[in-house]
């Protein structure tokens, strides 16, 4: 299976470093000094797990030079999902599948939308790292991949379950969903609050986790996130909260959203897609948010980058 990496960022960047250690044919699409450091030196995983190093590997920032290929992982930033998928195209063959790893619950209908639903499968992962200097990534908790067909889609499935054997190989803690929204789902729940709630208070999982005004705060943005996927439809369970608990425990006490390292390095935000997004489908549909509303009107100044002073 050959396998391409569209957007060579800190999630796409380790699952397919992993991927290629294993031996896997793997390319990536990445650029500006990223990809200069991937094409002398290679890629770079510092992790708990065990630091890999893929001494060459097939990087470019142009697509067509790579070709169609089986697997794509979409892993773009949300906000340039849409000049993405322009991009995407060279990469598509008759049997391809790509999979988004991206935030957010509107990647699949957008992907959709762009190349057809013959070749769109869902994706999430539970994943912290990011890019700590050109080719080298730090990955500090997780290593949890999810993906499954949308829909009856037989190709889709039997690429899905090549991909599975592949990762388990690599050591990734994957799993093939039989019902992949619910899964975005859930992760866009636990998501919209670990993203809003550590950048608008500029502090770690920690910091919240102890406070217990802030803790408060945290389970209200939850049952809000809640609120919005059951009216949605989604059929999530009260149970997910509890799990949500559990989880919020166990992370490292100095465990930070991309949100918050964006916002600190003065790098645009995905929040129109996390809290925004609750706040726009909760309008939709009559669901009142007013803590992710307070979370998305505090951020907004933020969201094209560090304003100008």
């Amino acid at each position: 299976m050959r396998v391409a990496i569209f957007g060579t960022g800190g999630v796409g960047g380790y699952f397919g470093g992993r991927l290629a250690a294993s031996g896997a044919d793997v390319s990536f699409v990445a650029r500006g000094a990223h990809l200069l450091a991937l094409q002398k030196n290679g890629l770079c995983i510092k992790s708990p797990l065990g630091d890999i190093h893929v001494p060459a590997v097939n990087a470019t920032d142009d697509p067509a030079s790579i070709g169609p290929a089986d697997l794509v992982f979409f892993t773009v930033k949300l906000y340039d999902t849409e000049s993405a998928t322009r991009a995407l195209k060279p990469l598509i063959g008759a049997n391809t599948i790509v999979v988004p790893l991206q935030n957010g619950v509107d990647s699949v209908e957008t992907l959709t939308r762009a190349i057809g639903s013959e070749h769109v499968a869902g994706g999430t992962c539970y994943l912290a790292t990011v890019i700590s200097e050109p080719g080298v990534i730090r990955h500090t908790a997780m290593n949890r991949l999810i993906f499954g067909a949308v829909g009856n889609n037989p190709a889709a499935s039997s690429s899905l379950r090549e991909l599975l054997a592949m990762c388990l190989r690599a050591g990734v803690e994957a799993v093939l969903s039989p019902n992949i929204q619910v899964d975005i789902w859930a992760k866009f729940v636990r998501l919209s609050v670990f993203s809003g709630m550590t950048a608008v208070t500029r502090c770690p999982i920690g910091v919240l986790r102890d406070n217990p005004a802030l803790s408060e705060l945290m389970r209200g943005a939850l049952k809000e996130s809640m609120a919005v996927a059951l009216a949605s439809g989604v059929p999530l369970t009260d149970a997910l909260i509890d799990e949500v608990q559990v989880a919020t425990a166990a992370l490292p006490y100095n465990a930070r959203s991309s949100m918050l390292e964006d916002l600190e390095r003065g790098r645009r935000l995905e929040l129109p897609w996390l809290s925004g997004a609750v706040v726009r489908i909760g309008q939709e549909l009559g669901v009142p948010t007013p803590i992710h509303h307070f979370i998305a009107a505090i951020l907004a100044p933020h969201v094209n980058g560090a304003p100008e002073r």
